[in-house]
């Protein structure tokens, strides 16, 4: 998220500035009552509506100003203002004589709320995606950073200028899409983007594309803005979270009831309120307006059109709108990372202008019930390979709204500004870091090697990383070299790979590695890379072995849900302490292995993108199921051993709306045959064998069994659970929110033949062990504190021994 979180906001810099702002009330002319969600326009465009209390802020350029305020069932009426003021204005609007009488329904119950409630049980009949069997359409949508207004810009050369006086010609973001979309019952919903460009961009930042600006369908249990989910207005929750209330009724073809809706609780993150036109007849929505207001104000909006043929109502545009906002509330969007809401109070406070942010997408040649060749194998998203090179003539044929002068202005003015601004590298420089790497020309620097500790090697110095595609898209090079100050040896590796297929992401790669690794660790070859800026258990970690590796592997996307990777490898090992391993009546303290790896990683319920380039993830979706086997053949390259490894791990995530979350961690291994102790499993400890507490201070894992020792433990059989529960976060001040995560962890296994493990002291874990705890997170810099207590089985006599006591350290960049 952070990537596509920069892609997007990097651009509201370019701002302007507007002069004249008004503040007003709308009320009922008789009875002196606010109106909600009154339209206000101005002669240039702008539009805003009024607020729950009738309130609204409208800004523009220059008097006169011509204000339009509209509201249905009333009159609406036309302002005149000359001159600048710093006073509300109040609008009384009076009722339409031929307003339609109130709705006769007998029954003491809340009418809006009977309404809701009978609509919510005919919304499977109503959303399209649970009635008809399949369907398609296209989709043409506009997305801009920009401003309501024009200022005025004295230099044509833009390259030159501050970027705060830029845009006076031109938006400051404008992105343009084409897309045909189509859904079946069986597959779910695919878009093949057939058209797209961007300001300043030769080639599009597919991040961008893939943002899930707001939901396109108002039926389902989640309403998304921008990444962030609230109970939909229709959903099995909503009567619990929203009051209704019958604002009037329209009288056309198709009557509908006019129905607003609030949060029935006050809370210090902004929640959704707006207006629903529920058909009369079929109790299908016919448009929407959803609001979130706070610092910032969101508004979205929703039409649908009545297909006569299939008797239904189908969404043809949805607009999503930004804009400076006068509430207290926070509008926190993408996932809370940054509050867009504080942005827009930084600039209104200095400037007092009026950007904003819009998206626009219209819908068109539907289709329902035609056959549909979507596969489910298929990717979320995919980009036609010419969807970048589409000549005007193709943008013509399918645009939908006109392309205005200042539209196209844009393309070459901001051009100019991403060239001399070196946006292009900034985007790569803070894509790249996100995944520990940062890059320089055709090579990218692993930020893993630089610096580490461990106990054995002490002080870990070096660097490495492998060329990106500058050097080549078919071909890669990777490599490092560090050095140990305690043991006073280095440690290398180097490698390469080909591509062997773009579509499903192939690469055919060989290496070799001569380095330390950890006794008892277990890694998945799919396991997607994390990198942190600080890797704790490493700290204390000193029981290791040395290997020499010669490794060849093969990553492919059998479909983009489903990911694998094959490894064929040949290890040297020696130990670096007294560990022997009897084996037929032999002690080897070196030995020889050869290992065939295959491994899948499947991720059911996520959603990819597939680019030009190759297959992204771009929403998470859980459960994510990890599998691998791994054989040992002795004899093979003169190797030692036989032996079978097989590991499964399932990993299951809610996030809920009220910012709450549950995770769950599950993970099973087992291994036979002649396996030595360095390539069996522990339940990744993480509590340095130390006396007491405060020398087992240190810095606590993302999923490690805190108050388990080091060495303590080693498993032919394991299995492990950790739950966490976080509650949302406890807002003391604007730089401080805690997280409360609640954790507990549970690890069973055993191990045959204990004795033939000579040199090292361990336990099996044919007993529970259980510990849990809380994390108080984000304390300070990323800082935080953890406590866990060890229980069951396997509690320890004395009482300071089963306790934990650490910093954590959760940090986004």
């Amino acid at each position: 998220m952070r990537n596509k979180l920069f892609c997007l906001l990097f651009f509201t810099h370019f701002v302007l500035i507007s002069q004249v702002t008004i503040r007003g009330t709308v009320i009922d002319a008789s009875s002196n009552e606010p109106l909600p969600f009154a339209t206000i326009k101005t002669g240039d465009s702008s539009y805003a509506l009024s607020s729950s209390d009738g309130e609204f802020m409208i800004r523009c350029e220059k008097h006169p100003l011509h204000l339009t305020v509209s509201y249905i069932g009333y009159k609406t009426k036309n302002i005149l203002i000359t001159e600048n003021t710093e006073e509300k204005i109040e609008v009384s609007l009076f009722p339409k004589e031929e307003n339609l009488a109130p709705v006769n329904l007998k029954t003491t119950e809340n009418i809006a709320a009977k309404i809701i409630k009978e609509a919510i049980k005919k919304k499977n009949i109503n959303n399209p995606k649970k009635y008809f069997s399949s369907y398609s359409y296209k989709s043409y949508n506009k997305f801009k950073i920009t401003e309501d207004n024009e200022a005025r810009l004295d230099t044509p050369d833009t390259t030159n200028v501050a970027i705060k006086q830029l845009i006076n010609k031109a938006h400051s973001f404008l992105s343009e899409k084409i897309s045909t979309h189509q859904f079946s019952k069986k597959a779910g919903e695919k878009e093949t983007v057939l058209a797209t460009r961007m300001t300043g961009f030769k080639d599009p930042i597919y991040d961008v594309l893939a943002i899930k600006i707001q939901s396109n369908s108002l039926y389902e249990e989640d309403y998304t803005i921008f990444g962030d989910k609230y109970v939909g207005p229709l959903s099995n929750r909503a009567l619990r979270n929203y009051y209704y209330k019958i604002l009037d009724t329209t009288e056309d073809k198709n009557p509908a009831f006019v129905i607003l809706f609030q949060p029935r609780k006050s809370r210090k993150y902004a929640s959704l309120e707006g207006v629903l036109y529920i058909d009369m007849k079929t109790l299908a929505i016919q448009k929407a307006i959803i609001e979130l207001r706070g610092e910032l104000d969101v508004m979205a909006t929703h039409n649908f059109e009545y297909i006569t043929k299939r008797q239904t109502w189908f969404p043809v545009n949805q607009e999503i709108a930004i804009r400076p906002g006068i509430g207290r509330q926070k509008v926190s969007l993408f996932g809370g990372q940054i509050s867009v809401g504080s942005l827009a109070k930084d600039k209104r406070s200095s400037t007092g202008n009026n950007d904003f942010l819009v998206s626009t997408t219209d819908l068109f040649d539907i289709q329902i019930n035609d056959k549909q060749n979507v596969k489910q194998s298929q990717a979320s998203v995919k980009i036609d390979p010419e969807a970048n090179n589409r000549p005007e003539e193709f943008w013509n044929q399918y645009r939908t709204s006109a392309i205005t002068e200042k539209d196209l202005n844009s393309f070459p003015v901001v051009d100019s500004i991403v060239k001399a601004q070196n946006i292009k590298r900034r985007i790569n420089v803070i894509q790249s870091f996100g995944l520990g790497y940062f890059p320089v020309g055709f090579f990218d620097f692993d930020l893993t090697y630089p610096i580490k500790y461990n106990n054995y090697e002490g002080l870990r110095i070096g660097l490495g990383g492998l060329t990106n595609t500058k050097f080549s898209r078919r071909f890669r090079l990777e490599g490092y070299l560090v050095y140990g100050f305690r043991d006073s040896r280095s440690k290398y590796g180097v490698g390469g790979g080909a591509l062997v297929n773009r579509n499903s992401n192939s690469w055919l790669n060989f290496n070799y590695t001569d380095d330390i690794k950890e006794v008892g660790s277990f890694l998945y070859l799919t396991d997607r890379r994390v990198y942190s800026l600080f890797e704790p258990r490493l700290v204390n970690i000193d029981f290791y072995y040395k290997h020499r590796t010669w490794r060849t592997s093969l990553q492919h996307q059998i479909f983009p849900k489903l990911l694998s990777e094959t490894e064929f490898s040949v290890s040297n090992i020696n130990q670096t302490g007294g560990y022997r391993f009897l084996n037929n009546e032999n002690l080897f303290s070196a030995y020889k292995t050869a290992e065939a790896t295959i491994a899948l990683r499947w991720s059911p319920f996520s959603k990819f993108l597939k680019t030009p380039t190759g297959i992204k993830e771009i929403q998470d979706g859980y459960p994510k199921i990890t599998m691998q086997y791994t054989h040992g053949f002795k004899g093979v390259f003169d190797s030692n051993f036989n032996y079978s490894k097989v590991g499964i791990k399932a990993e299951y995530i809610i996030n809920r709306i009220n910012l709450s979350r549950t995770s769950l961690l599950f993970e099973a291994d087992l291994a036979t045959g002649d396996v030595p102790l360095t390539h069996l499993y522990h339940a990744y400890p993480n509590a340095p064998t130390k006396e007491t507490v405060l020398q087992r201070f240190s810095v606590a894992g993302r999923r490690t069994f805190e108050t388990m020792f080091f060495g303590e433990f080693f498993s032919d059989r394991l299995a492990t659970l950790q739950v966490k529960h976080s509650i949302k976060p406890i807002r003391i001040a604007n730089w401080l929110k805690p997280e409360l995560v609640f954790i507990t962890r549970y690890a069973i296994g055993d191990i045959e033949n204990p004795e033939n493990h000579q040199g090292v002291e361990f336990t099996s874990l044919q007993r529970l062990y259980q510990e849990s705890g809380l994390e108080i997170n984000k304390l300070f810099a990323g800082f935080g504190l953890s406590f866990a207590y060890r229980y069951g089985g396997y509690h320890l006599p004395r009482f300071e021994d089963n306790i934990s006591f650490k910093f954590t350290f959760y940090l986004k960049l």
